[in-house]
Parts: C-alpha cells; structure tokens; sequence
C-alpha cells in the first residue's frame, strides 16, 4: 500500500511554464499523477500512447476532442484513450487533473503520432 500525499490537489506551475505536470507513482502497468492549468492558460499537451483517465478535483474547463466537446468541473470523469487528440480549453477557474494512465505515461514510446 502507500498513501500519495497531495494528488490532485491544485499547485501553481513553477515559474516561467505554462502548466504543471507532477507524476506522484509510476509502475510498470499503471502512472498518477496531477495535471494543473492555471485560469486563462493554454493546454500544450499532445495526444498520449496510453489510455488515461482524467478526474477533475477543482477548477473549471471545457474538453474538447474530434468526437465533441464537454463542459467539466470538479468531480467530472474523463476517458480518453490512447492516442486520441484532445484539449482543455476555456479555463475559467484554475484547473486541477488527478490523471491516471495504463500502461504508465511513457511506456509505450511517449507520445502518440
């Protein structure tokens, strides 16, 4: 067991970045970690070779994907799968992501594409 102290929680990227990307476990079939994007901010991610999962813990966004588009909030749950494009956009509040990815984010070469 372990606990992961601070997951999801809201942290202001460091000076002079965009967002902040934070990995808190990394196994070889499963990665954590807390995605935060401050309010107005641009999303730079690009599509990932894992599947991920996305809880919002607070902030406020829209997701958008080839598929369609979401409004999101805390407590929203989100499944993109891999390789699919997708975006957080329309940051109206600042913007905390407990992310999950399977495998763990880069075992499969990174970035998708």
């Amino acid at each position: 067991m372990q606990i992961i102290e601070g997951a999801g929680r809201w942290t202001p990227p460091p000076a002079g970045t965009a967002n902040d990307w934070v990995e808190h476990l990394k196994t070889p079939d499963l990665s954590v970690g807390t995605y935060c994007i401050p309010a107005g901010g641009v999303d730079d991610q690009s599509p990932h070779t894992e599947d991920e999962v996305y809880v919002v813990t607070a902030g406020r966004a829209r997701i958008v994907t080839p598929d369609g588009e979401a409004a999101v909030g805390p407590g929203a749950v989100i499944f993109v799968a891999a390789g699919e494009e997708h975006r957080f956009v329309d940051v109206t509040e600042d913007l905390a992501l407990l992310v999950f990815f399977g495998p763990a984010y880069g075992s499969r070469g990174g970035v998708a594409g």
